[in-house]
């Protein structure tokens, strides 16, 4: 009999997004098969302390990770600390080794390679991209720029930012001139719509950057793509594949944080899409072209505009997707033959075969 895998789910964070990050660890933690897997989960709260938070086993959905009562109880990662992957300050508490991590975190200092820079350090396999792949992937102008030079169109937009003393960013009637009405208003370091503004004049453009810069000192200022919002779920190392696609129709203006995870009236999921053969073939081409040249691995969700004229533009990827119950990733999958406890199979797997494969390299003469 096969000994089980020990996985540790990450959850929460410091991110504007750890809400999220809460609701996409709960259907993990619910869908992993029990048979196969121990699970330990490491709740990250929003002041960036990592504990033991058996929460889901009990059935409970926390609103938010808390902080502990006593800062002793908080774990630390203890890379090369043999058969404790984690222990509490006080040494109280401690978490065995773990095969795998899942880190189901959105946002900076979860999705960005911060967090996959020190699993990288202690050494043990991460589900989904490695530093490079999430630190391009979160950061939408450098995202951009690597789209552009693999010859991917994406939306045309400006830069903008906030530092002590700058007076160089473009205005409103520069932007505008160029790229037309109305305009998305995006911080470049953020996920799930949150800090997202559509303005249509310039009032709405000044209300928009002050909130896009409450959770970015980089700013992006993209002009309206007109087409269909499609979305694609990839899965893979070097072997990529795309699944079906699927369509976000808005009810409500543009797919908002409030859209995605809130006002279920908002919009509607359509999944697989209605599209031709030749265009679902285009859309899977193009996700797996993205999610190459920007050095994903594991899974990413690809979300991207078809015009009339039958273009493909990305508009971004998502290096850690959402899996909540309404989330795309996921149901695309299943409507792509996989289902939600296969695909979170395959994930592992993947993060495991990444490892092994990084074990091969030589780190010294």
């Amino acid at each position: 009999m096969n000994q089980k895998i020990n996985i540790g789910i990450l959850f929460g964070g410091k991110s504007a997004e750890h809400e999220v990050s809460i609701q996409s660890a709960k259907n993990v933690y619910d869908a992993i098969n029990k048979n196969l897997y121990n699970v330990t989960t490491i709740g990250i709260s929003k002041k960036g302390e990592w504990l033991l938070d058996e929460s889901f086993a009990k059935g409970i959905i926390p609103a938010q990770v808390e902080s502990p009562d006593n800062p002793e109880d908080c774990l630390a990662l203890v890379p090369g600390g043999g058969e404790k992957l984690f222990v509490s300050v006080n040494g109280a508490k401690s978490v065995e080794k773990l095969d795998v991590i899942f880190p189901v975190l959105h946002g900076t200092f979860g999705e960005d390679g911060t967090v996959q820079g020190l699993l990288k350090l202690a050494g043990i396999p991460f589900v989904g991209a490695g530093v490079l792949g999430s630190a391009v992937g979160m950061d939408k102008d450098i995202m951009k720029r690597l789209l552009r030079d693999a010859q991917l169109p994406s939306a045309r937009y400006f830069l903008l930012f906030k530092y002590p003393g700058n007076d160089e960013n473009p205005s409103f009637k520069e932007i505008s001139r160029e790229l037309g009405l109305p305009l998305f208003v995006k911080p470049a370091n953020m996920g799930s719509s949150v800090g997202i503004s559509m303005a249509h004049n310039e009032d709405e453009f000044n209300r928009a950057i002050s909130e896009a810069f409450k959770y970015d000192h980089k700013l992006i200022v993209e002009e309206t793509i007109v087409g269909r919002e499609i979305e694609c779920s990839v899965l893979g190392n070097d072997d990529a594949k795309a699944s079906l696609p699927g369509e976000v129709i808005n009810l409500k203006g543009f797919y908002s944080y409030d859209a995605k995870y809130i006002d279920e009236n908002a919009s509607l999921l359509e999944i697989p899409a209605k599209l031709t053969p030749e265009e679902i073939a285009k859309i899977q081409q193009t996700a797996v072209k993205a999610f190459k040249t920007l050095c994903c691995e594991g899974f990413a969700r690809v979300d991207v505009f078809l015009t009339d004229d039958g273009e493909v533009i990305v508009n971004e990827i998502n290096t850690i997707p959402g899996f909540t119950k309404i989330s795309m990733y996921p149901k695309m999958w299943e409507a792509s033959g996989i289902p939600y406890q296969e695909l979170i199979d395959r994930l592992i797997q993947l993060a495991l075969e990444k490892f092994r494969r990084d074990q091969e390299l030589k780190t010294s003469r």
